[in-house]
């Protein structure tokens, strides 16, 4: 003889099912109802841009659907992940973002959205080491080199991307943390601050590879060390800051693509394999790490669990040394 059920159980079981039914509707039929976006949350040019359109090409063979680029810079990239931030939570826009998204919350405060709960990671891309440079023609040929000349009573500078960009914050939790100052010369951008670096108007630079490596290659800019605890594979020969004498200490750039928070948990983990599979494909992984970038195929959780620490650690470094945004 079958069990009855009391009515008030029956009524909230297919009511939950009910709710249930577009949710899994809607990941079923992903993503045939339009095309997916990318929205790279830093202007044409720059390592976003680049990760953004090598990862286009590949999702939409994969996908079987349009998969658009979609630049909105401005504001160290919270201006584009607002966008999405505000989006449908369809599982149709996405945000290709850089690691100056983990710092945005101490230095911009009044943000127009929450990174931590309007936002859901779908993809760790990968990581890569910033490396500090110096122009050929001055007398450092290691970092301990800038060291000693700094302690020597020596006014030694260095330029960033920009004033409270990642490059900034490292060097700062590492010269304060070590007993030494050096002076920042913010730029707005890779570009100007390249131009200066291999002009010798400014002594030290630290950008990405992506940033540095060409001029490296031509030799006018000598690498000093790079801002991971492991070395670059496309710069072997450049040391590390834990090598040099500073132990643990690790601040990759990086690279990320988020969903609006409540995009159905079955597209994210869609779309976190979809991504996983094209970075392993040879051609995408290899233009990858041309870009320098060391790919990670994780999960959305641990890609999560990843920002959230970057958000910790920069915030205390913002904090403790009052630093400002532009």
């Amino acid at each position: 003889m079958q069990r009855r059920l009391p009515l008030r159980t029956l009524l909230a079981t297919a009511l939950l099912a009910a709710t249930a039914l577009p949710t899994a509707a809607l990941a079923q039929a992903w993503p045939g109802k339009q095309p997916v976006k990318l929205v790279a949350v830093f202007p044409p040019g720059g390592s976003v841009d680049q990760v953004s359109r090598i990862l286009a090409p590949a999702l939409q063979a994969q996908l079987g659907q349009t998969v658009i680029v979609e630049n909105k810079g401005g504001a160290s990239g919270s201006i584009g992940a607002g966008l999405v931030a505000a989006a449908p939570a369809d599982g149709y826009t996405f945000a290709v973002v850089f690691d100056s998204h983990a710092v945005n919350p101490a230095l911009q405060p009044n943000l127009p959205f929450d990174t931590r709960k309007d936002l859901a990671t779908v993809a760790m891309l990968g990581t890569s080491p910033m490396v500090i440079s110096t122009h050929v023609d001055t007398p450092y040929k290691t970092f301990a080199d800038v060291v000693a000349a700094v302690k020597a009573n020596k006014n030694v500078s260095y330029g960033t991307i920009g004033n409270g960009s990642l490059g900034h914050l490292a060097v700062t939790l590492l010269a304060k943390g070590n007993g030494f100052d050096l002076t920042h010369v913010p730029y707005r951008g890779g570009g100007p601050l390249m131009q200066d670096a291999i002009a010798g108007h400014v002594p030290l630079s630290i950008g990405s590879i992506f940033v540095a490596k060409p001029h490296i290659d031509s030799g006018r800019l000598r690498p000093l060390v790079v801002t991971t605890d492991k070395r670059s594979p496309q710069l072997p020969n450049v040391p590390t800051l834990a090598e040099s004498g500073y132990a643990g200490f690790n601040a990759p750039a990086w690279w990320a693509v988020l969903a609006p928070a409540k995009t159905p948990p079955e597209i994210v983990a869609r779309m976190n394999a979809e991504i996983n599979k094209a970075m392993q494909q040879p051609d995408v992984a290899a233009k990858l790490a041309a870009q320098g970038i060391t790919v990670n195929l994780g999960t959305p959780a641990a890609g999560q669990a990843f920002i959230e620490r970057q958000i910790d650690t920069w915030a205390q470094v913002v904090k403790a040394h009052n630093i400002k945004a532009d």
